[in-house]
């Protein structure tokens, strides 16, 4: 029984919809624009997953200690990331509660997405109980808590309307390359970008699909459809420490480095 984030949160499967997550976000001119000027995350895809999920982790199931020291890592990386504005260009930066709404939107949809498509449908009181807690995760970020749409219905009028204003320039489908096409890290990870290339193809709206030129046909959706129900049959399965090990490692990391 889901009775709201922290049932469904660890579950590793929702790391399928990275790729389609933060291509949403690069998606967003001001936000592509100010990861293409102030980050290296493409050289570093498994930083920044790490990261990122260390974050959500710790927001939904840390310790007081833990979510002070995200929010210390938070704070001191977005500090300096700040674009100005140009005659045809919007500015950017890592504080403004826009922008970081539209962040957390993509997290919120994906995983909802994602666990839907593993586990079914969520009944109205647990997808409203998962809706409400994930404000917890923008506010750590600093989003003012009136930020965070009131409801689903107006989430999905606010994410909808964020879908049309999205557009691909050519940085913002270079640094999709890079991530998708990593020329560095281990070989395990090269191995498996196929999947995750495909995944995110799959997982994505079709016209965010088409302005990253991400391949994509009639065959490959039936083969992302044949995936789908087996990746629901298959994972529910097994074993919890398996399905949540990725958030244990996160966390057992993060005191490590916080000690150190």
């Amino acid at each position: 029984m889901v009775r709201g984030l922290a049932d469904i949160g660890a579950e590793g499967v929702l790391l399928a919809g990275a790729g389609r997550a933060i291509l949403l976000q690069l998606a967003n001119p001001a936000i592509g624009r100010g990861i293409a000027a102030h980050s290296d995350f493409a050289a570093r895809p498994l930083d920044r997953l790490r990261g990122t999920m260390t974050y959500v982790y710790a927001v939904v199931y840390g310790t007081d200690a833990q979510r002070a020291e995200v929010r210390r890592r938070v704070n001191r990386a977005h500090a300096p990331v700040r674009t100005a504005a140009t005659a045809s260009t919007p500015g950017y930066s890592a504080y403004d509660p826009d922008l970081q709404l539209w962040v957390v939107a993509t997290l919120y949809d994906t995983a909802v997405t994602v666990h839907e498509r593993v586990y079914g449908p969520l009944d109205e009181d647990a997808a409203d109980r998962v809706y409400s807690d994930y404000a917890a995760i923008g506010t750590a970020l600093q989003l003012p808590a009136d930020q965070w749409p009131p409801d689903r219905s107006a989430f999905e009028d606010y994410f909808e309307a964020g879908l049309t204003r999205l557009s691909v320039d050519p940085a913002a489908r270079k640094l999709a390359q890079d991530l998708l096409y990593p020329e560095n890290g281990p070989g395990w990870l090269r191995f498996s970008m196929p999947l995750a290339r495909f995944l995110t193809a799959g997982l994505l709206p079709p016209r965010v699909r088409e302005e990253f030129r991400l391949e994509w046909s009639n065959r490959r959706e039936r083969r992302f459809e044949v995936l789908m129900r087996m990746t629901a049959v298959v994972y529910p399965r097994l074993p919890e420490r398996m399905r949540h090990g990725f958030r244990n490692y996160c966390l057992t990391q993060l005191d490590a480095k916080a000690t150190a």
